[in-house]
């Protein structure tokens, strides 16, 4: 089975010790389809059922789910690069909404300012920069 892994460029993995990142994106992803309101509780009758809910979340997850740790869009929309023109758009929004109706906000409005990169797990010299 090793060499298997090798063959196919695995390293395999036993959930090495301090290695948070190991797993920590399945994991992630597990949950949010666990935690989905379209979730079969009961399962799925065949495995080509289980194929075609996944590849419709999937679908949905990419294209349609707003993603809070950038920022509200779509990880396509991110992707595509149309994140910044949807993120200016919508801080000149509120900005506008705060003159309209200042008494809403108690202090400033939402950083809408785009994400930089999204890492679990920096690089030392990565956050160094970004410090």
């Amino acid at each position: 089975m090793l060499s298997a892994y090798v063959d196919l460029g695995i390293t395999p993995s036993h959930s090495r010790p301090r290695v948070s990142n190991d797993n920590a994106f399945s994991e992630s992803l597990f949950r949010t389809i666990k935690y989905c309101p379209q979730w079969p509780s009961q399962g799925f009758a065949t495995l080509e059922l289980a194929r075609d809910w996944v590849n419709g979340f999937v679908t949905w997850y990419n294209n349609e789910h707003r993603h809070s740790g950038i920022k509200f869009v779509t990880p396509a929309q991110r992707h595509q690069g149309e994140d910044r023109d949807i993120l200016q758009k919508r801080d000149k929004l509120y900005a506008l909404a705060k003159s309209i109706n200042p008494a809403r906000w108690s202090g400033k409005t939402r950083d809408w300012a785009p994400v930089g990169a999204v890492t679990l797990n920096p690089e030392k010299e990565y956050v160094k920069e970004a410090a």
